[in-house]
């Protein structure tokens, strides 16, 4: 059994860089969206990024087999997958990237929710529901903006970001309840990849989304999401996520929001509401408490040794 390693400074510094990189592909997305709808990308990034992974595969020597039954919940996480990027492609036309980089990440929510209710060693524990309703307050909080039509698109907009959040965590419960999680993280990529650059494309075509303006800014667009997001940021992810905490890579990982707002407002004009600051901030608290409450009782066990020491 592999020991997990605590962080180090280079650690620390590899995982700004994968936050940065998670951060700013929602406004990726959202700047190519002239040219290619979101949708679409979402579905050629997936399926592109499936293919390098076969050949990653392939170099390796690794073995992919579907007759130990893990294809059944690598076709449900594909399909959740594939939601879950219709919800983010979909939503990205009616709302800011800003607003939904914050609806997406609470999926560690979501995900502890459903992990408390299927699995015993997952149960969540007092501080951790209270992070659940402190960031429910802020969903609310977020969502409570002025009237009028354009903020009925936003609205519908963050409800899909939100949605797609919902999915995310569903992915997690399904990967850790299921075959799955024994896998290796190569192919429970695969199944999540190919599910969603069939569904995605498939929908792109039957909505007439399939029109494509190859700009140069398109162009490096889907050359940053398909290299950099889809493929190489998953594999150093599942490669520290091997090696060290994950609990305390939870926890930096929350940098991810921060830098997606900033990337929004700086790059896109984005504008930031009261409300969704103040709701941001609530949500960002809540689900900090959630994922890293292990990661929190452990450093404040050391600071009350120290103190007494």
């Amino acid at each position: 059994m592999t020991t997990r390693r605590a962080l180090d400074g280079q650690v620390c510094a590899l995982m700004t860089g994968l936050c940065a990189i998670w951060g700013f592909q929602q406004v990726a997305i959202k700047a190519g969206a002239a040219d290619m709808a979101p949708m679409l990308q979402l579905g050629v990034r997936s399926a592109i990024a499936a293919v390098l992974v076969w050949l990653l595969v392939l170099a390796r020597g690794e073995r992919l087999s579907l007759t130990d039954g893990s294809w059944r919940p690598g076709m449900l996480v594909g399909l959740l997958f594939a939601l879950e990027f219709v919800m983010v492609g979909e939503g990205l036309r009616h709302t800011t990237a800003s607003h939904m980089v914050i609806f997406l990440y609470t999926a560690p929510m979501f995900a502890a929710l459903g992990l408390h209710w299927k699995l015993p060693s997952e149960r969540l524990k007092p501080a951790q529901w209270l992070g659940i309703a402190v960031a429910f307050a802020g969903i609310v909080v977020a969502f409570s903006g002025g009237a009028g039509a354009a903020s009925s698109s936003s609205l519908l907009g963050d409800g899909m970001g939100l949605l797609a959040g919902a999915l995310w965590g569903a992915t997690t419960v399904t990967v850790r309840c299921s075959r799955l999680t024994n896998l290796p993280a190569s192919q429970t990529l695969l199944y999540q990849l190919i599910g969603a650059g069939l569904l995605l494309i498939g929908m792109s075509a039957a909505l007439g989304q399939m029109t494509i303006n190859p700009t140069p800014q398109l162009i490096a667009s889907m050359a940053f999401q398909v290299l950099l997001v889809s493929f190489a940021s998953f594999l150093i992810w599942f490669s520290l996520l091997r090696r060290y905490l994950a609990s305390q890579l939870g926890v930096l990982s929350f940098m991810t929001p921060l830098f997606g707002i900033g990337f929004g407002v700086w790059l896109l004009d984005e504008p930031l509401e009261p409300n969704f600051i103040v709701g941001a901030t609530l949500v960002l608290g809540g689900i900090a408490l959630v994922s890293g409450y292990g990661w929190f009782r452990q450093r404040w066990g050391r600071w009350v040794v120290m103190r007494q020491g």
